[in-house]
Parts: C-alpha cells; structure tokens; sequence
C-alpha cells in the first residue's frame, strides 16, 4: 500500500490495527510509511472522538471549507474556528473538498477585497462630497486623514470644488 493511501484511510479514520490488518504490512512500516505521507497521528481519544460523530466532523469541515473559499480565511483562522490546529483544519479543509491556497493567493485574495471595499467607500464618498460636504468632514467622518479622502476622491473620478482660503491665519497674514 502507498503511504499516500494509508494516509488517506487514517485521517479518514482508520486505526493503524486496522491499516495493518487490511494490508499486511507490519505495525512499524505502517508507522513509518504514514509518517512519510505527513500523516499527523492522533491518540486513541481522538480516534474515539472522530469516530463518535462524523457528521458532526463532516458539518465542521463544510463550515470551515465555507469560510476558507468564500470569506478568504487563512488556516490559522479555521484552526481558532475549529478549536485545533493548522494542520488539523487543513485536514478538514481537504476532507471538505477544498484546496489549500498559497500565501500569496491568500494575500491576493484578500487584497482584491479591501479594494472592493474602498471602491464603495470612494463612490460614497464622492455622493457626500458632491451633495456639499467637505474634505474635513468627510474625513472626520470615516476616521480617515484628509489626504486618504482626497485620494479616494480621485479614485472617484470626483471634480473637485476651487479650493478657497478660510479662517484667521490666512485672513491675518499681512503682505510685504
């Protein structure tokens, strides 16, 4: 037996009696070659635990799977949503039929999201600022600098209004 499907049929559920009862191999090799495969090795109460409940298990890795593919969460999120580890949510992510990502698409992913985002936030900022709000206002409204609002302004497409001069430094500032 390979040990990429002796891993499969372990982290499926299967005991390693069990592996060497259906292959013939000794209690070392299976050992062995499920150490190849990265098999992570479970006690006996987490094989009595996995065995109590699959749906429950599979409900899990479906929920983690949802969360992976389309909320863009990172292994490490699956494993504080599921209680374990990376490895183990990474387990249940491909139990689910989902594909592990790169950190870079990971980031990809993630980035092209935020811009998303800040592409409404521009479109609704350029609303505001078009039915008579100001810069400021605007930026002191979305905890936002004045610069970050000028530049989502223009990411708007926005016609800016003349800027003027106000209040008692340029009104005092006397001229040579």
């Amino acid at each position: 037996m390979a040990p990429e499907t002796l891993r499969t049929q372990y982290e499926s559920g299967a005991t390693v009696d069990e592996l060497v009862a259906a292959s013939g191999l000794s209690y070392g090799t299976v050992i062995n070659r499920l150490h190849d495969a990265g098999a992570v090795m479970r006690t006996s109460w987490q094989t009595r635990r996995l065995r109590q409940n699959p749906q429950a298990r599979r409900r899990l890795a479906a929920h983690l799977r949802t969360l992976y593919v389309q909320h863009g969460a990172t292994l490490t999120e699956l494993a504080v949503a599921a209680g374990g580890t990376r490895r183990a949510a990474r387990r249940l992510l491909i139990e689910a039929g989902g594909r592990p990502r790169t950190t870079q698409e990971t980031l990809r992913m993630r980035s092209a999201a935020r811009a998303v985002e800040r592409q409404r936030l521009a479109v609704s900022l350029r609303v505001r600022y078009e039915a008579g709000a100001t810069v400021p206002e605007l930026a002191e409204e979305c905890n936002y600098s004045v610069a970050t609002v000028y530049r989502l302004l223009h990411q708007a497409g926005t016609r800016l209004r003349p800027q003027h001069s106000h209040g008692p430094a340029h009104a005092t500032r006397k001229r040579s």
